[in-house]
């Protein structure tokens, strides 16, 4: 069996939009939708155990590289949202998806994905391949 033949890690993560998110207009602002994806990928790298401590205690830095973000219906204040971030590639690079929902009807508000690639925390050098270290937690989070 190999992981193509498994269901996808997911994770997901329920937020109240803050008061301090929204603008004059009661829209929650652009740019702190990148936030709400960063809660639902610390839910989905926890389930894995590989959260930025492990990361980083594992020799690891994993900067984003790339983010791309579809707004397809704001989110307001006070309006409960869920966060949902699936793993869809790790062998090379985390490239993970999101999905942002209105709790209430299941709406869609927002997706999107983000790439990370690791980099050695000694070295600085990019890595073209995962480190064993995090592939192992991934491939024992879906035996598991």
């Amino acid at each position: 069996m190999t992981s193509r033949d498994l269901p996808p890690l997911a994770a997901s993560a329920q937020v109240e939009v803050p008061f301090h998110d929204v603008d004059a207009m009661d829209v929650c602002w652009h740019g702190h939708y990148l936030k709400y994806f960063e809660i639902g990928r610390a839910a989905l790298l926890r389930r894995f155990n590989y959260d930025y401590r492990e990361m980083r205690d594992s020799g690891y830095l994993w900067p984003v590289v790339e983010a791309r973000l579809k707004y397809i219906k704001p989110a307001t204040y006070g309006q409960q949202i869920e966060v949902r971030a699936t793993l869809l590639e790790y062998e090379n690079r985390l490239k993970i998806s999101y999905e942002i929902v209105d709790c209430g009807s299941g709406i869609r508000l927002t997706k999107g994905t983000t790439t990370q690639v690791a980099v050695c925390a000694r070295t600085g050098e990019l890595q073209f391949v995962s480190p064993p270290v995090m592939i192992e937690r991934v491939e024992r989070a879906w035996l598991g």
